[in-house]
């Protein structure tokens, strides 16, 4: 899993250095932070697009640097602040979380998007 993190940093900073705007993605946007965990709006039209995540894990979290970051949809346009109002909480799609210290990061989907993975919640 970390080659593939590794090739989509790569895959953003050639996108940046050949001037190649869909590889520049930008940061969506961070609602709010508890503690360690960061709650990020995800773009409806990406919801399904693990490469989407994989490119926003790039650019939220440092490498090698513990980062919890919890992904929802907003569909109903709420405001988005912290805690979560009602409406994006039940709209989560995606949760990732790295451990510096365990030298481990695991990426679930939301079961709600009826995705063929394992361990979905």
């Amino acid at each position: 899993m970390k080659r593939r993190f590794a090739i989509a940093v790569l895959g953003i900073v050639a996108g940046v250095i050949g001037g190649a705007p869909s590889l520049a993605a930008e940061a969506w946007p961070v609602a709010g932070q508890q503690g360690l965990v960061r709650f990020v709006i995800v773009p409806a039209a990406q919801a399904r697009d693990g490469a989407a995540y994989e490119r926003q894990i790039a650019l939220l979290c440092e490498p090698e640097r513990t980062c919890f970051l919890n992904f929802y949809t907003n569909s109903t346009g709420a405001t988005a602040a912290v805690p979560l109002p009602e409406a994006i909480e039940r709209e989560a799609t995606a949760v990732f979380r790295r451990s510096a210290k365990q030298g481990a990061e695991l990426l679930r989907w939301s079961c709600r998007l009826q995705l063929a993975t394992e361990g979905c919640f």
